[in-house]
């Protein structure tokens, strides 16, 4: 795995495609574990709920499908970095409708992973921050970004 991927450290060795498909479950699993009167509440003080969990999950989909579809349709592209504590604007916004758009997102994004690899799996593109990554680095990205917040999720529905 790439050191261009800052959630490297939470792949599991299953394939990626099998991660990334199975996270909307497993979203709705632990949302059931916490609970409905739970959802809304954070972990910690300063630390998000699960629902903006989700939320965040949500928001970042549409970043990484934009930044699939940039790898693949230009040549040389700098992606642009975003803020998510800037993007979390979740008051109001439920988990189940959360994970519905995640789930939507995914859906789409899958369809193009799968066409997309292994053939474009090296296409590369700039991130700011974190120099050339490949195709292939952005769908670890998402991965290991999924068991990441999974792990948050599961922290929460079964404390200690």
């Amino acid at each position: 795995m790439s050191e261009l991927n800052p959630y490297a450290k939470f792949l599991d060795g299953r394939p990626l495609d099998a991660i990334l498909s199975a996270t909307s479950h497993e979203i709705a699993n632990k949302l059931q574990m916490i609970g409905p009167d739970r959802l809304s509440e954070p972990a910690a003080p300063g630390k998000w709920s699960p629902a903006e969990i989700v939320c965040h999950l949500a928001d970042c989909e549409i970043a990484f499908a934009f930044r699939l579809r940039q790898t693949l349709a230009e040549d040389h592209h700098v992606l642009q970095p975003f803020d998510q504590d800037k993007w979390a604007s979740y008051d109001g916004i439920a988990a189940k409708d959360a994970l519905a758009a995640f789930t939507a997102l995914r859906i789409w994004n899958l369809k193009l992973i799968a066409k997309a690899l292994p053939g474009s799996s090296s296409k590369t593109v700039t991130h700011p921050e974190r120099g050339a990554m490949t195709f292939e680095t952005i769908v670890e990205t998402m991965a290991g970004h999924d068991l990441n917040h999974l792990a948050q999720l599961k922290r929460i529905a079964t404390p200690s």
